[in-house]
Order: structure tokens, then C-alpha cells, then sequence
């Protein structure tokens, strides 16, 4: 479904010295149906390798394939969630939901009839006319899962969807969006900087490094689905929430102790 072969990607520097080399030799593959996430230090390129998969941005090194095709730019088989919400504030939100299908041309009564499917599936009935002003944070976030699913993509890039919400509202959401997930094993590609969460919702964990940013390791977490509260305080879950951890530190300390 998503193939990188030693991605690599570099920004010029402005005053003509050596190139910033922001990704090097990233392999990695993830399978039709698979939830994976990356997690790693800060800078370590986790949106960059986002955006390149969504083909917002060029790479320069290496081959990536999005469903057996070279990536050259976004695709319909790709829906991106952002942090931000980036919802429009002069639209309801089921204008904000249909919006995606108005720019492709669906015809109003098919693209309404979408947007108020997707809307229940986020459970959001009964908000259809409110505007993102009189949505707390998690509904704004749900209006922006919806969005991207009424366009039905094969793959889900979510960048930090949950990082802006507060600790109850992040779980609540983590298991909506697993019960979504669940009933369309969408392809998705999640960038998020906890742990717990990044364990709570995978099939696999890719961990990344700085200096440049590059595949440390890819950790499978074997954790009986569905996934439930009770997950959360299963031994293995702390187990494996713990290993990640201890791998993070250890890249953090070590690159500190570089830069000393």
C-alpha cells in the first residue's frame, strides 16, 4: 500500500552552504488495512515523511509508492487530518464535512447525503448547523475526521490529530477513531508524540531518530483488538508502552550528550 525505499530529503541552505539533510535512507512498508505509527524526538522528521506520503512535499533521494504508484503529488486515495483542526469558520459543519466532495464535483444532493453519514459516524448528529465557534476541541477534531472520510480515501494521514486536547478528550477520541477504523480498515499512517497513544491505537510503531531523521526501528505490538479501556492496564501495554519510552529517552539523553 505505501512503499519507501531510501526516502531522503534535504532543504538548500539560503546562503549557499551544505544542504540540510532532514530524512536519509527511510525504508519502510505498510500494508493495506495496517495502522501504523511513527514516534520519535522532536525534529526528527515524523511530518516531513507525512507530508512526502500525502505528496505535499518533493523528496530527493530514494522511491516512494502509494498503492504501486511513484508519488508526485496528493491523490484521491489520500486524506490528510491535521492538529490544527483547519476547519473553515464561515462554514456549518456539514458544509465543512461536504467540502472536500463539492471540490470534486459531487453533486449537492449526494455529497449532503455523505456528509450527514459521516457526520453520525464521528457522532456528531444534531451539530449539523453549528459552526466550528460553538464546538469544543474534540468535536472540531471529529468535524475533521468526518471531512476526511466523507471523501472515502483508501489511506488516512493523521498528523497529531489529538495533540492539542486535553488528556480525557484525547482517549475518548483514540477509541472513536478505532471503531471507525475497525469498520473500515482504512490504510493509516498516524504521527503523534505519546506513547501510550501510539501503542493504544497500532499494529506497528515505527520509531525514528534525528541527525538526520531516519527509521530507528519498527516495534509490532501484539495487543488483542479491539482495543478497550481495559487495554490501557494490561501488563503487556505497560510493557510495551515502557519499551518505547526507554528507547525515546535514550535517543534524547544520547543526542543531548552529543550536542554537549
Amino acid at each position: 500500500m505505501i512503499e519507501a525505499v531510501g526516502v531522503g530529503k534535504l532543504y538548500p541552505a539560503s546562503d549557499g552552504s551544505e544542504a540540510f539533510r532532514a530524512l536519509v535512507g527511510v525504508n519502510l512498508a505498510i500494508r493495506d488495512g495496517e495502522f501504523v505509527s511513527l514516534i520519535g524526538p522532536s525534529g526528527c522528521g515524523k511530518t516531513t515523511l507525512l507530508k512526502i506520503v500525502d505528496g505535499l512535499l518533493p523528496y530527493e533521494e530514494g522511491e516512494l509508492r502509494v498503492m504501486g504508484r511513484p508519488v508526485t503529488g496528493p491523490g484521491p486515495e489520500r486524506a490528510v487530518v491535521f492538529q490544527n483542526f483547519a476547519l473553515l469558520p464561515w462554514l456549518t459543519v456539514l458544509d465543512n464535512v461536504q467540502f472536500g466532495l463539492q471540490l470534486r464535483g459531487v453533486e449537492r444532493d449526494q455529497r449532503v447525503e455523505v456528509a450527514r453519514r459521516n457526520v453520525a459516524t464521528v457522532g456528531l448528529q444534531g451539530f449539523e448547523q453549528a459552526y466550528p465557534r460553538q464546538l469544543s476541541g474534540g468535536m472540531q477534531q471529529r468535524v475533521g475526521l468526518a471531512r476526511a472520510l466523507a471523501v472515502d480515501p483508501q489511506i488516512l494521514l493523521m498528523d497529531e490529530p489529538f495533540g492539542s486536547l486535553d488528556a480525557q478528550t484525547r482517549n475518548l477520541l483514540q477509541a472513536d477513531l478505532l471503531r471507525v477504523w475497525d469498520a473500515s480498515r482504512k490504510t493509516v499512517l498516524f504521527v503523534t508524540h505519546a506513547m501510550d497513544e501510539a501503542v493504544f491505537l497500532s499494529d506497528r510503531v515505527v520509531l525514528m531518530a534525528t541527525g538526520p531523521g531516519r527509521v530507528s526501528e519498527v516495534i509490532d505490538i501484539d495487543l488483542p483488538r479491539p482495543r478497550t479501556d481495559s487495554t490501557r492496564t494490561s501488563p503487556r501495554f505497560v510493557e510495551l508502552t515502557s519499551y518505547v519510552w526507554d528507547r525515546l529517552r535514550g535517543m534524547i539523553l544520547g543526542a543531548a550528550e552529543t550536542d554537549a
